[in-house]
């Protein structure tokens, strides 16, 4: 059977400069992107021409950041896609490499961000399930401090980026991708959960705030349609959204309450009381609020010229 042949458009390294350029981003802004490299079209170089198109659009300036998150560093209790046999689980638990920044690979989150992962130069946040990498003079500002006990909150790059105005862009993926809704999980009354991964003296349990991207495509819908602060335009085939990270967080903040409250799920001591601020204890999807003290990862770690796996 004869393979058929590609489908356009073509997109080239300079093409998606430009399109990124009308749509308005800045030279020197730091940008958080979520991508889907298969929505674009035909692309020229690939991943790699995408991560130049970025870079150039961005210039010297500027600072590219990814999510690079590794939801498998957790309880194979939880595991649904696919599930492993339990009599597996507490060999998979005693055997499972911890977090390593500089070899653990991105999962779940596409080729462009594993391609900025290994980029020479490119950081990456200490986090060993909910890591960010980027490329840029910022990027150390923003990885920073990324707490083991906190997967998206107040001490992770999401805060960081909100302090720093940055912009996210929606580059062919939908809102269920973006992150900087859950920064908003934080602050509203969200539940616990215990959270289990491989750590550096052996599996580990941790409190975070539970984390769902349940009704993200719905909130986003709406954050669009009353605030008036997303660009929308087309890069190649690929739907694409800018937007600022503030705008979104303080808009989820509103939005959750009313269309998706999970206060009955929280216990009454982890809610907020005057005086007494409900504690800031980490978040990502549900596939990663698995159950085991915290990690004595480092901070973010920059990869020599040349060096770290292929993107695939």
């Amino acid at each position: 059977m004869p393979i058929p042949p590609p489908t356009g458009p073509l997109v080239t390294r300079d093409t998606l400069a430009g399109h990124l350029r009308e749509l308005g981003v800045r030279s020197g802004e730091i940008l958080l992107v979520h991508s889907s490299l298969s929505s674009l079209g035909w692309v020229c170089g690939g991943p790699v021409a995408v991560v130049q198109g970025l870079l150039d659009a961005l210039g010297p300036d500027g600072t590219l950041v990814v999510p690079t998150q590794t939801g498998d560093l957790s309880d194979p209790a939880v595991w649904s896609n696919p599930p492993v046999p339990e009599e597996w689980w507490d060999t998979i638990r005693a055997t499972m490499p911890a977090y390593d920044p500089l070899v653990t690979p991105s999962r779940g989150v596409g080729v462009i961000p594993e391609t900025v992962r290994t980029w020479p130069g490119a950081l990456r946040s200490a986090h060993p399930q909910t890591s960010f990498a980027a490329i840029g003079p910022r990027a150390r500002d923003v990885l920073d401090g990324h707490a083991p006990d906190c997967r998206l909150g107040e001490r992770s790059p999401l805060a960081r980026l909100e302090d720093l105005h940055a912009r996210v862009l929606l580059l062919g993926a939908g809102y269920d991708t973006c992150t900087s809704f859950h920064l908003a999980e934080y602050r509203v009354p969200t539940p616990l959960v215990k959270v289990g991964r491989p750590g550096p003296d052996g599996w580990e349990v941790v409190t975070e705030v539970s984390i769902t991207s349940d009704r993200f495509d719905e909130l986003g819908h709406d954050f669009e349609r009353d605030t008036g602060v997303v660009v929308r335009g087309r890069t190649g085939a690929a739907d694409t959204r800018l937007f600022p990270v503030t705008a979104a967080v303080a808009y989820a903040e509103r939005w959750l309450p009313l269309h998706r409250s999970r206060e009955e799920e929280v216990p009454l001591t982890a809610r907020e009381t005057p005086g007494h601020p409900r504690p800031d204890l980490g978040t990502h999807r549900s596939a990663l609020d698995a159950p085991g003290p915290v990690p004595k990862t480092p901070g973010a770690v920059r990869r020599p010229p040349g060096t770290g796996l292929e993107g695939s």
